[in-house]
């Protein structure tokens, strides 16, 4: 039997079906509503590389000025909790193989005298390599400290360093662009990878077969309301982020959501062929966050994307949020360019019809 054609009757009763049984079903109001708000104010304040908070531990065997200098200024530091004075290098080093310091100074006897005599002071660095993020942003700021401790005669005149889109290196202007993509990802996700198996799970699934709905009209139904609550979800997100983390937009607004309809829709794609395969809701979301997860560490958010192997550079850029984090954050900081942004839109414009197109493919051979 050829398929019927798609009829606006159907596909608007098929909308509305979609959007109810979403709105009613109280796990799917949580699923879907509840957790990004929520790991967007949370993930916000507590995913940041900045370090604060920490111990420090020193030994110091000489007993010039410059070292008191030195041991003043990381009393005064404010990423350092407490300094831990000890008189031995073991005692160095059982605090950093109990955890209990991130690094440890090992200050020489000959400190002062080396500076005094117009050298440059050299003290040896411990660090807790378990650690090892913390424990490099750490040494920086102790570099940055021992830089400062040398007579003002001998000084090196200070480079002036300018940072462009970020001037304050504040680390929430960087993570809550790239967290919208994100929760907009695995909210998109989750609302299509529960619509088909939430109909086989409660038995409905099977109306649909009998029904004259084809099968562009099962896509479309089910992606729209996925298309719809991801751009809202979304846009609140970015909203917020103006608003109440106070992070400068600059960029077009138009492109954005150009750009946050095209992610969404190439997540669609993936979350209907999840669905597709999926026999229980409980599937659909494993399935979901199995796909979503490794999607993530991909895409460039936490590890710049050259830095990876030529195989996962390729894989990334057939990731849809490897691109649409390019766009929100170009779009916040950055206003970058119209031309800029279209060389990542028409990727996510392919991957779009590409996610999709498979989707039709798979809902068609479970319809048969």
């Amino acid at each position: 039997m050829a398929a019927s054609p798609i009829s606006s009757v159907r596909l608007r009763a098929q909308f509305v079906k979609e959007v109810l049984s979403l709105l009613r079903d109280p796990r799917s109001r949580m699923v879907v509503f509840v957790p990004p708000i929520l790991q967007l104010l949370i993930f916000a304040s507590s995913a940041t590389l900045t370090v604060r908070n920490v111990d420090i531990a020193v030994h110091n065997q000489d007993a010039g000025r410059w070292s008191h200098e030195l041991i003043q200024r990381l009393d005064h530091a404010e990423f350092i909790a407490r300094v831990r004075h000890v008189d031995s290098p073991r005692e160095l080093h059982d605090l950093i193989d109990r955890g209990v310091v991130i690094a440890a100074l090992d200050i020489p006897v000959d400190f002062s005298r080396t500076i005094a005599a117009g050298a440059s002071g050299r003290a040896q660095v411990l660090v807790d390599g378990r650690r090892s993020n913390s424990g490099q942003i750490t040494v920086a700021y102790l570099s940055s400290i021992g830089a400062e401790v040398v007579p003002d005669a001998q000084a090196p005149q200070p480079a002036v360093v300018r940072h462009w889109f970020n001037p304050n290196l504040t680390y929430r202007w960087y993570i809550v662009p790239g967290l919208t993509g994100i929760l907009a990802l695995f909210s998109a996700l989750l609302i299509t990878s529960l619509s088909i198996a939430r109909e086989r799970e409660l038995g409905t699934f099977d109306q649909l077969l009998v029904s004259p709905t084809s099968t562009p009209e099962i896509i479309v139904s089910k992606s729209l309301p996925a298309l719809v609550i991801g751009t809202v979800l979304g846009l609140v997100m970015v909203t917020a982020g103006v608003f109440v983390f106070g992070i400068p937009f600059t960029g077009s607004f138009a492109l954005l959501l150009a750009g946050l309809a095209l992610f969404i829709l190439s997540v669609v794609g993936i979350g209907l062929m999840i669905s597709a395969v999926s026999m229980t809701q409980q599937q659909a979301i494993l399935g979901a966050f199995a796909l979503g997860v490794p999607a993530v560490l991909v895409s460039g958010f936490a590890t710049p994307v050259e830095n990876m192997p030529l195989v996962l550079q390729w894989l990334a850029q057939a990731i849809p949020l490897t691109h649409f984090l390019v766009i929100v954050e170009g779009s916040f900081l950055k206003a970058m360019p119209a031309q800029d942004i279209l060389g990542s839109l028409w990727p996510l414009a392919l991957i779009a019809s590409v996610t999709l197109t498979m989707a039709t493919l798979f809902v068609r051979g479970r319809l048969q």
